[in-house]
């Protein structure tokens, strides 16, 4: 009889060691190692047998004949956008996010929309039973006849079926939950996990099928599972958003067939996702006026301008440290700012507590933000409101000087749209914004912009 051949898989990067580790070697996380039966791949079953292969002949660039919809637009325009027009045929695209976030929410409605256009899908889902996947439609108003629903978590029952009704597109969520009998491996497990990837992405490219996985994330938000597959996917967005808010953002960090730099808003309702087609009118109007400490931002999402509302609360610290928090901004970069208004405006900030908070549940990574950070504490110290039709933009230096933006002309004309008449901008980027409807006020340093605020106010 052949000796059973044991490992230890860390859960999180895939390390195999032939002991129980209490810390993986690779990536440093703790109790991440779990026993698995190795199995020899020469003694498994193929499981891809069940559906049709195409012999594959290589072929001269001009000679590859692109199909006349090399894209499936889905009819949700945000989704689209984050795609790069639509889902490609024979892709394979992984969505992920946290718990509740509404990522089966989003897949039902992009099956709603799809099913419309008499596209043959397939979703199987391997934590709702059908029962509960048909309350779901209920609740959304799905009644496309067009889409198969399966609740279904062995892969060689999936790819029976797969290969039965030969859909364009296919769901699985989730793909943690999928389990191959020929593994001894628990669900969720990373050979799991590794395998039924590889699995399905061969179904995937040699019939031509668009499948689109779910993905569960971890504490820190990063994908669970091997790290490899990302890698394996052709497209890996996240669904963000504040369980406290109503938005949520559709980030797209991998896309081999469009720009990762693109973002889908929408506002969650009681009858599902809807598209967020102006969300700088949305922050404008919830901002409140006469109030020190919130100033309004331009900044750039891909291809799209928005106007962001920053607030910023500076009180009296009661300890011997004071405390410094950010929602929605770096903490390291809120962190090296106040520095700066320490070493080059003479301001004594150990004797307060400094807060930030980016509205709506947004997260800003745009180094233009700066100086508005900068104001909003300034203006919440002196207790100075800054003006409403006052937009601030501009990046900061640790010598305190304005340094110039990218995509100053579209971010004004943001701003004008919506009725802003002044900004304050680096004196850099005054060349090429040329805007008669907006007073501007060019500055080279701190000291400056922060003049022009408070002269202003």
């Amino acid at each position: 009889m052949a000796k059973i051949k044991k490992k230890y898989v860390c859960q999180n990067c895939g390390f195999e060691s032939t002991k129980w580790l209490g810390r993986c070697t690779s990536c440093s996380e703790w109790n991440t190692f779990v026993e698995e039966i190795e199995t020899p791949v020469n003694k498994r079953t193929p499981v891809v047998s069940e559906i049709q292969k195409k012999d594959a002949q290589p072929k001269k660039l001009k000679d590859i004949q692109l199909e006349k919809e090399y894209r499936i637009r889905t009819g949700i325009r945000e989704l689209d956008r984050v795609l790069g027009g639509g889902i490609v045929p024979g892709s394979m695209l992984l969505l992920s996010g946290n718990p509740g976030i509404g990522k089966s929410t989003l897949l039902m409605q992009t099956v709603q929309a799809l099913g419309q256009k008499e596209i043959g899908l397939l979703y199987i889902s391997g934590e709702e039973s059908e029962q509960q996947l048909k309350m779901r439609a209920m609740r959304l108003n799905i009644q496309s006849e067009n889409v198969f629903f399966l609740g279904e978590t062995d892969i060689l029952q999936m790819l029976h079926w797969i290969g039965k009704i030969k859909p364009r597109i296919l769901v699985i969520d989730s793909i943690q939950t999928v389990q191959n009998p020929q593994l001894d491996s628990p669900p969720g497990s990373v050979s799991q996990i590794r395998d039924n990837t590889s699995i399905l992405m061969q179904v995937a490219k040699k019939n031509n099928i668009a499948t689109i996985l779910v993905g569960h994330v971890t504490k820190d938000g990063a994908i669970a599972g091997p790290r490899v597959l990302e890698h394996m996917v052709d497209t890996v967005l996240y669904f963000e958003g504040e369980k406290n808010h109503s938005f949520r953002i559709l980030r797209g960090t991998k896309n081999r067939f469009g720009s990762t730099n693109e973002i889908g808003i929408f506002d969650m309702t009681q009858k599902g996702l809807i598209t967020v087609e102006n969300p700088s009118e949305w922050v404008l109007n919830s901002r409140p006026e006469g109030s020190s400490g919130t100033a309004i931002v331009p900044t750039m999402e891909g291809s799209r301008p928005l106007l962001i509302e920053i607030q910023g609360l500076m009180t009296a610290t009661g300890f011997g440290t004071p405390r410094r928090m950010s929602t929605g901004f770096d903490y390291n970069r809120l962190v090296l700012l106040i520095a700066v208004m320490e070493k080059r405006m003479d301001i004594d900030m150990q004797n307060f507590d400094a807060y930030i908070n980016v509205v709506g549940g947004f997260k800003i990574h745009e180094p233009s933000v700066d100086l508005a950070v900068i104001a909003v504490l300034y203006s919440s110290l002196r207790d100075r409101p800054i003006p409403t039709d006052l937009m601030i933009v501009g990046e900061v230096g640790l010598t305190g000087e304005v340094r110039s933006i990218q995509y100053a002309r579209q971010k004004l004309k943001e701003g004008l749209k919506f009725g802003m008449k002044r900004c304050i901008l680096p004196k850099q980027n005054v060349k090429e914004v040329q805007e008669e409807a907006l007073t501007l006020f060019p500055v080279s340093t701190l000291a400056e912009a922060l003049e022009v605020i408070m002269s202003e106010a």
